[in-house]
């Protein structure tokens, strides 16, 4: 049988201060915080996915996760419904450095215009838009 992916429900990363960055991805991406599972997890909720927090002091055996989680490894490519500048202005407003953009560079689904920062772990993350018309 063979079969093809649909959609990534969940990624992890892997953090020095979970709370340090779950402030960040509220306030910076719109992020919505959640707690969840038995050891009362924290994961931040946007669309139809979710990034679970995981601290860098987490044991194997309390959480099962990839062979070598190292904070500030992630690339991580967030699409928005607002045009370039609004990123650039909204970045500005809430403190937080731009390393690079806005430029054009492949997304999924064709050209996008990309803003680039990095979080508390110094994951790059970037915003980007398929183009002003998005937000309609």
């Amino acid at each position: 049988m063979r079969f093809s992916v649909d959609r990534l429900d969940h990624l992890v990363i892997t953090c020095r201060d979970v709370e340090m960055s779950a402030n960040w991805y509220e306030r910076v991406l719109g992020m919505e915080r959640e707690v969840f599972g038995p050891h009362d997890r924290l994961s931040l909720r946007f669309g139809g996915q979710k990034i679970n927090l995981r601290p860098v002091t987490a044991s194997p055996e309390a959480w099962f996760t990839g062979t070598a989680p190292i904070p500030g490894s992630q690339d991580l490519c967030f699409i928005v419904t607002i045009g370039a500048d609004q990123i650039v202005s909204h970045f500005r407003a809430v403190g937080v450095e731009m390393i690079l953009g806005p430029v054009p560079k492949a997304g999924a689904l064709g050209t996008i215009t990309s803003c680039y920062c990095r979080d508390p772990d110094g994951n790059l993350i970037e915003v980007s838009t398929y183009g002003e018309d998005a937000a309609r």
